[in-house]
């Protein structure tokens, strides 16, 4: 399934391409943010075969404690970037998935 972005009223048609890569997330894959409370913080793509991760489920269960189901925009998870970062690395090893993909 490919996704198309809507041009709503309010966004130029000529946006740049570089903003739009860094918008893009590859098939099979979740964009989530980690740390920052203040919209600032990391955002990292992860692998959809994680999710159902013991430790990722319980940082996803932790996301839907602090913000609900209903949170706007990427997916926040509460905790910080660097413990997050080595959640899912722990579990890309679990998983046998490389950290290059």
């Amino acid at each position: 399934m490919v996704w198309k972005r809507k041009n709503g009223g309010g966004e130029s048609p000529a946006r740049s391409s570089a903003d739009d890569e860094e918008k893009a997330v590859p098939r099979g894959h979740v964009p989530m943010v980690a740390g920052g409370e203040g919209g600032d913080g990391e955002r990292v793509l992860v692998p959809v075969r994680l999710l159902s991760d013991p430790s990722v489920a319980e940082l996803l269960d932790m996301a839907a404690r602090r913000y609900g189901y209903c949170q706007p925009g990427v997916l926040r998870v509460p905790c910080d970037a660097g413990h997050f970062r080595r959640v899912v690395d722990g579990a890309m090893r679990r998983c046998g998935i490389s950290s290059s993909a």
